[in-house]
């Protein structure tokens, strides 16, 4: 198959996305003529391996311990592709398939997959839909799908945020709020440890609008983190801001966790590196179908299941 760019626009925003990771490939935000996230440049370049630019993760985004779990008495082993973990679906998750258009109007697209019963390693016919939506300043994503087996199924978008102009500046002069009182400690392999620690005290710390450089600066290592968000009406998770740019994002999400990660191995040949851009993914835990104090993510058959994140911007006084 071709790799496809397709368009949708309204009067604030234009978004390209391409059928390979069902990915976004494009954020401009038309009044400031800026593009709000990082790409490869040419949408060739995302049949190649890279650092799940813009894709849609799945079957189960983030890390499955071990890349096995058990369902039914039955043990399950999905593909290995991070040290002895799954991540991100495995050797060839959604981010690397042709996803089908099945519907597209000026300011909406939606994507469709269907993922065989033990593809890497899961099991089930999985039915996915992702779609992108505007609506006035705020893009509504949005994961429809039903398996035909009980089985374990965990999606997120992976863009990494640059809200600055130029986008060969990094992102310490951002500034974040992450809606969580508590975070989830990992081990060595970047696994759920299966307890929750209280940010207060700690680098973590993100309950007020704080400055990602001066966090850098001292967690040398970077973020990769993920936070369990505080229950609310709104479903509001995160607020992203660079007052250079005068651009705030805020982050809703009906999804339990958001994983935080400050890009720390991001490169694709010359045009990407460490710390460029950041991700905000909302998802479920971790490591979720081997932690049974975690919300599960287990889905019965033929029970259809939705979730959303939503973007909404503003521009700062």
């Amino acid at each position: 198959m071709k790799i496809k760019l397709s368009t949708i626009e309204n009067k604030y925003f234009k978004i390209k996305t391409l059928n390979i990771g069902a990915s976004i490939f494009e954020i401009i935000y038309k009044p400031k003529k800026i593009n709000l996230i990082l790409n490869l440049k040419s949408k060739n370049n995302y049949a190649i391996k890279n650092p799940y630019v813009g894709s849609t993760c799945g079957r189960f985004a983030n890390r499955i311990s071990k890349a096995k779990f058990k369902l039914k008495n039955k043990i399950y082993r999905v593909s290995k592709n991070e040290n002895n973990s799954c991540l991100h679906g495995g050797k060839k998750g959604f981010n690397k398939k042709f996803w089908k258009i099945i519907n597209k109007t000026k300011n909406k697209i939606k994507y469709n997959i269907i993922s065989k019963n033990l593809d890497q390693g899961f099991p089930g016919e999985l039915n996915l839909s992702c779609k992108y939506e505007l609506k006035n300043k705020t893009l509504l994503i949005c994961y429809d799908y039903f398996s035909d087996k009980m089985t374990h199924v965990n999606i997120t978008n992976h863009c990494y945020w640059n809200l600055n102009k130029n986008k060969k500046n990094n992102i310490f002069n951002h500034d974040l709020k992450i809606l969580s009182d508590y975070y989830l400690p990992v081990n060595k392999y970047k696994i759920p440890t299966g307890k929750k620690k209280n940010v207060k005290k700690s680098h973590y710390d993100f309950t007020n609008l704080s400055n990602i450089g001066k966090k850098l600066l001292i967690k040398k290592n970077g973020f990769d983190i993920n936070y369990i968000v505080k229950k609310r009406k709104d479903n509001l998770a995160a607020i992203l801001q660079n007052k250079n740019s005068g651009i705030s994002l805020n982050f809703y999400s009906n999804q339990p966790g958001l994983q935080f990660y400050t890009g720390k191995n991001l490169k694709f040949k010359n045009l990407l590196f460490p710390l460029q851009g950041l991700c905000l993914e909302n998802q479920h835990f971790p490591n979720s179908p081997n932690e049974k104090k975690f919300p599960s993510t287990l889905i019965l058959p033929y029970k259809k299941y939705k979730f959303y994140t939503k973007i909404k911007l503003k521009e700062l006084n």
